[in-house]
């Protein structure tokens, strides 16, 4: 594996992605060829993260964007490579566990939502119906000035204390407010 070059290649798949995506290809089994596949698994990434990031990159006018979608999985791999020494995780997030979209915690809401999908992004454990920093994520990220990588690294950090991570977001949100005076 050639780690420097990570970035430049995940580009070339993320662009190929986006490309095939909006000429009307529809399925992420449909983009990759094995050696693409082969790499995204080597990097703890599945077509379907890739496929998620061009369907909303076309979608919602370059959102997430390919900048973002580095970070992620940036992230993403380092916990792959050196939490999971290189295995993929057999659990899937049960979408039934998931609190409502509208839930809230310390008066935020989405929060008790995203920190559960963050922590399955986190170890590979998506269902394919399930985006990490899809449209409403989006939202709440730029609602209170979180990067989705930032958010990503601190569930990382807290990832067996869940409960600490409200607590960083209400002062993220407190400092956005006082540096608008």
């Amino acid at each position: 594996m050639k780690h420097f070059e990570f970035p430049a290649r995940f580009r070339s798949v993320y662009d190929q992605a986006v490309k095939l995506y909006a000429s009307g290809q529809r399925g992420p089994q449909t983009f990759f060829s094995a050696d693409e596949r082969a790499f995204l698994a080597a990097n703890g990434i599945s077509p379907q993260n890739v496929y998620d990031y061009a369907e909303d990159h076309l979608g919602y006018d370059g959102e997430p964007g390919f900048e973002h979608a580095l970070t992620i999985e940036t992230v993403r791999r380092d916990y792959f490579l050196n939490v999971q020494h290189g295995r993929a995780s057999s659990v899937v997030l049960d979408l039934a566990t998931l609190p409502g979209k509208s839930e809230t915690v310390r008066g935020i809401a989405w929060l008790p939502r995203l920190m559960p999908k963050a922590l399955a992004k986190l170890r590979g454990e998506l269902p394919s119906t399930l985006m990490y920093c899809c449209g409403g994520d989006r939202n709440f990220f730029q609602q209170h000035n979180i990067l989705p990588a930032e958010f990503l690294s601190l569930v990382w950090r807290h990832e067996d204390d869940l409960g600490a991570i409200p607590a960083w977001v209400e002062q993220r949100r407190l400092a956005q407010g006082q540096a608008g005076q």
